[in-house]
């Protein structure tokens, strides 16, 4: 299985902090990783943070230190932190940065009511676990939800916490140098729907 070619590729930076839902973005990751992308983590501060499923992850850089312009794309994962404090604000105002920039940010579970909160999905098309769950935001764009499994607009990928494989079809689409149509259409029909057949077309 080979990926596309390119030229040179910046990091992509997956956010961490205390209660990250470990299961969301393994297949982002570690595709992504396999493919040539270098993956840097970022956290609240320097100090470890520990996952949902318990792990102790000692982050690559802290979240001030942070910049669109040295990154492909920053993805969001949830956490039980998104719905009980507002310890991550800060995480959504830099995808605000980063959206602002051009560069483009994935966000899945509840990474999303962060966004939906920092009004960053407003006027972008949308998804998350369900329609009431960002509504319970007070966000304005209950207009643009849709129910699919994930959905990208322009640089914006989101995704609920059932679809991890989706998420990582949609951010492997929007980078663009990673997987081919078919390559990708195969990709997704092998991991999400065990198509055993799919197989063949990936590795051709």
């Amino acid at each position: 299985m080979s990926a596309m070619p390119v030229t040179s590729r910046k990091p992509v930076h997956l956010a961490l902090y205390d209660t990250f839902a470990d299961w969301e973005t393994g297949h982002t990751t570690a595709w992504l990783a396999r493919f040539g992308y270098e993956i840097r983590t970022v956290a609240p501060t320097a100090e470890p943070v520990v996952s949902f499923g318990g792990l102790r992850v000692q982050p690559d850089l802290s979240l001030a230190e942070l910049r669109p312009e040295e990154s492909s794309l920053l993805i969001l994962p949830g956490a039980d932190l998104w719905d009980t404090s507002d310890d991550l604000a800060p995480f959504a105002r830099t995808a605000r940065a980063f959206l602002d920039a051009g560069v483009p940010v994935g966000a899945i579970c509840g990474a999303t009511a962060g966004l939906a909160r920092e009004g960053l999905l407003d006027d972008r098309t949308h998804t998350s676990a369900a329609p009431m769950y960002l509504a319970a935001t007070g966000y304005k764009g209950g207009e643009r939800y849709a129910d699919a499994d994930a959905v990208t607009d322009g640089d914006l990928i989101t995704a609920g916490p059932t679809e991890p494989v989706a998420f990582a079809r949609e951010i492997f689409g929007r980078l663009g140098d990673v997987l081919d149509a078919e390559k990708l259409d195969a990709w997704y029909r092998l991991f999400h729907d065990s198509d055993a057949a799919a197989y063949e077309t990936l590795n051709s």
